[in-house]
């Protein structure tokens, strides 16, 4: 198991020129995701973030704030800050078990060994989950030469476009020199600001369900 460390940051034409400067372009994809929750909104309320990609299945769910963060200086402070850290799970029969825990009091979920495309249906039935959220990202993908940074440039298909500073590090692992990597990242590209910048889900919804969006503000997620 992984965890993500990322910042996002919104793209001017002056940040793309400096990235193109000092960056490796590694490639161009798009994908289209589709995110799942009940209708009462169990995973999300919790900030657990349960997608399906290329018909591969990933749940996210946050870390604690302060692992691995306890004795930051001031300017790793604020870098932790403007960034978000989540756990991937990519192993379905635990993405099934968390799931099944978190909304087991909201409805009845029925066993099921079912296998391939019926078992898909069918266990995402008995949890009672329904899509909630799908569109196509266009993504152009960048290294430095910092190792293990990672830079995406993502347009949506429903016109929201958005940078991300990403690191990825074990379960357990050095958060302090993630966040370091990811502010050494942002200096280089000219960042500034102590906002965090919306991520692409928090738009989404915002302007197609803002009644869930709503919820997640009031529950502090977003």
């Amino acid at each position: 198991m992984s965890v993500e460390v990322e910042r996002k940051f919104l793209c001017n034409a002056d940040t793309l020129k400096t990235l193109e400067e000092i960056g490796v372009c590694v490639g161009q994809r798009d994908f289209r995701d589709q995110y799942f929750d009940t209708p009462e909104f169990d995973l999300t309320l919790r900030d657990m973030w349960l997608r399906k990609r290329k018909g591969c299945w990933e749940l996210k769910c946050p870390t604690a704030a302060s692992s691995g963060t306890a004795e930051l200086s001031g300017e790793q402070s604020q870098a932790a800050a403007l960034c978000t850290r989540y756990k991937e799970i990519t192993n379905l029969p635990e993405i099934h078990l968390i799931v099944k825990e978190v909304v087991k009091d909201s409805c009845e979920v029925r066993e099921t060994e079912e296998s391939g495309s019926e078992g898909e249906e069918s266990w995402l039935s008995s949890m009672n989950l329904v899509c909630f959220a799908e569109f196509t990202t266009v993504r152009r993908s960048f290294t430095l030469e910092e190792e293990g940074v990672q830079i995406d440039l993502d347009q949506a298909d429903f016109g929201y476009h958005v940078g991300e500073i990403e690191v990825l590090i074990p379960e357990g692992g050095d958060v302090q020199s993630a966040l370091e990597k990811i502010r050494k990242t942002a200096q280089q590209l000219g960042l500034t600001g102590d906002q965090r910048v919306e991520g692409k889900m928090n738009v989404y919804l915002k302007r197609n369900h803002p009644e869930h969006y709503a919820k997640l503000l009031s529950a502090h997620v977003l």
